[in-house]
């Protein structure tokens, strides 16, 4: 019995310790993933730098850095839908997310976002395995012909643009992006942050001021009507498994966004092309991701996000069974914290002067862009900015801004 009362205390208390570095990981994840224009990336930068200060092996502390990276992926959808809903003139060419909430249905979208990623991390694991066999085969042929493989992806959104406008519009943006991004990328400028980049202003202009500069005369937040998911469990379910699918594209093939993941995954499932398929699908592609990611550092020993760099850098062990509890537990708080916030989130944000709203947002990402890349990523905030707001104008997908990373990679940068 006494035998037994050791070996019970001593795994009870290593189990404690690595749950409280998980539930301190959430926390942060939580607060990260609902403040507006903070990339996960820098949020995986901001650990690494504090990683080593850090009392606690390197393997909790791991754990604690994989679980904010997931329930920040939850959780950023939350503000993505809230903030930034333009007058409902504009419905039209508005983001999907945005369209649901100028419809009344932002409540609902709050749930397909759950949904979508909850349902990603159940099946992101099991596909995880064969995916990865798959790509440690593949993984070589591919690299050695990247520039045509993500040539490729990029042909395929812009075909599949509804006109010839937009089509336009796509490739402009594209062109736009892809030279600011080989014009900046590689810059290191002085920032009151170490741990800053380009990133944080580069994807804060392209992809958040336009949003927020074309809200600024909106109406903001209308009345929400009730919660219930139009969508059926068997369009649900297809289009989160595709989206986990194209997850896997994230996490092993690089420069591939979310967002152009989940234009892949769309593709795959017919009829649910609509805004509730791409919330859905985006929301399973960027949590499938990190799943993803997580097995592509194990096996090819490449890290494909933020938060694998992260990992790297804090010396921290790829120590898969408590990573993958560490990302089970986090992935349930994330879906459970979703559904507890977004709807107050959606409610708080109604509840405020659009104009103002919009335009201290736009002032944050100004100073997220200072602290992480200094004066000169507040400069590169501005000019992509501009660049951000050529796709609307065409009619076409912003998704074609992700040549900021897509056209360095395919001229080899």
């Amino acid at each position: 019995m006494e035998a037994l009362g050791v070996r019970i205390g001593l795994s009870v208390g290593p189990s404690a310790a690595a749950l409280a570095f998980v539930l301190g990981g959430i926390a942060l994840g939580t607060l990260s993933g609902l403040t507006p224009g903070l990339h996960v990336n820098n949020l995986a930068l901001l650990l690494a730098s504090v990683a080593p200060a850090v009392p606690g092996p390197p393997r909790l502390v791991g754990a604690a850095m994989l679980a904010a990276g997931v329930v920040h992926s939850f959780l950023d959808a939350v503000p993505a839908l809230a903030l930034g809903v333009p007058d409902a003139a504009m419905a039209a060419s508005a983001l999907p997310a945005h369209r649901l909430v100028i419809a009344g249905r932002g409540r609902e979208a709050v749930r397909l976002s759950a949904l979508g990623s909850g349902l990603a991390v159940a099946l992101a694991v099991p596909l995880a395995i064969p995916v990865t066999r798959a790509m440690t085969v593949a993984y070589p042929v591919v690299r050695a012909h990247l520039p045509v493989v993500l040539g490729l992806v990029v042909a395929f959104l812009l075909l599949t643009e509804g006109s010839l406008r937009a089509f336009c519009g796509g490739a402009a943006g594209f062109a736009g992006s892809a030279a600011l991004g080989h014009g900046t990328l590689d810059l290191s400028p002085a920032a009151p942050l170490d741990a800053g980049g380009m990133l944080t202003p580069l994807f804060a202009g392209l992809f958040g001021a336009p949003v927020l500069l074309e809200a600024v005369s909106g109406s903001g937040v209308p009345e929400q009507d009730d919660a219930t998911v139009a969508a059926s469990r068997r369009t649900v379910g297809l289009t989160a498994a595709a989206g986990s699918l194209a997850g896997a594209v994230v996490g092993y093939l690089p420069g591939v966004s979310s967002a152009v993941a989940a234009v892949l995954a769309l593709a795959l499932v017919p009829g649910s092309t609509d805004a509730r398929g791409f919330v859905v699908a985006t929301s399973g592609v960027n949590t499938a991701n990190t799943i993803f990611a997580l097995f592509a550092l194990s096996a090819l020993g490449t890290p494909r996000t933020g938060v694998m760099v992260a990992l790297r850098e804090a010396n921290a062990p790829v120590n898969l069974p408590l990573l993958l509890a560490a990302a089970g537990i986090a992935g349930l708080a994330g879906f459970l914290l979703v559904l507890a916030l977004g709807d107050r989130y959606l409610r708080t944000v109604g509840a405020i002067d659009q104009f103002r709203l919009s335009v201290g947002v736009l002032c944050l990402l100004v100073g997220l862009s200072w602290l992480f890349a200094g004066w000169v990523g507040a400069a590169v905030f501005g000019v992509a900015a501009l660049v951000g707001l050529v796709p609307a104008r065409f009619d076409a997908r912003r998704v074609h801004l992700m040549g900021v990373l897509l056209g360095p990679l395919m001229l080899g940068a």
